[in-house]
């Protein structure tokens, strides 16, 4: 594949999934997690209030699957994500049993990755892999 002349990425100007559901997508999102968004005309959300992406990858889904589920194909019977995203909380236990106690099924709960990182995760209503971590090589020395 040919590099597009004089084109560099500097950084991620925003991600977000496609949803369906807004309603579904809103109250996990906007009310679960309480980020805040400012709402557009015909209900498009966004905030430039979280701070960036620490990390993009390519994950491939037999390693998503492996993450999940232990094995490397992903269920036949579970939606198959389109894309990732994880946001870093304070307290990975806490904020799983509330996801939990709001209805959101966890495939993985507080697992203690080898690079040191704690994730929950759990499919969201648009399809999106969505990890609740800690991981402590990202966060800056206090």
């Amino acid at each position: 594949m040919e590099e597009i002349a004089n084109t560099t990425v500097l950084f991620i100007a925003g991600f977000g999934p496609i949803v369906r559901e807004a309603g579904a997508s809103r109250k996990l999102y906007s009310q679960t997690f309480g980020i805040p968004f400012k709402e557009e005309k015909g209900g498009y959300l966004h905030t430039e209030a979280l701070k960036g992406a620490k990390s993009f990858a390519l994950w491939p889904l037999s390693e998503a699957a492996q993450s999940c589920y232990g094995t490397d194909s992903w269920p036949v019977d579970a939606p198959i994500p389109q894309a990732w995203i994880e946001f870093d909380v304070e307290n990975v236990e806490r904020a799983t049993a509330e996801l939990e106690s709001r209805g959101y099924c966890m495939l993985v709960r507080n697992k203690k990755e080898p690079w040191g990182q704690t994730v929950s995760r759990f499919i969201g209503p648009e399809g999106l892999l969505v990890g609740i971590t800690y991981t402590p090589s990202m966060r800056e020395e206090k």
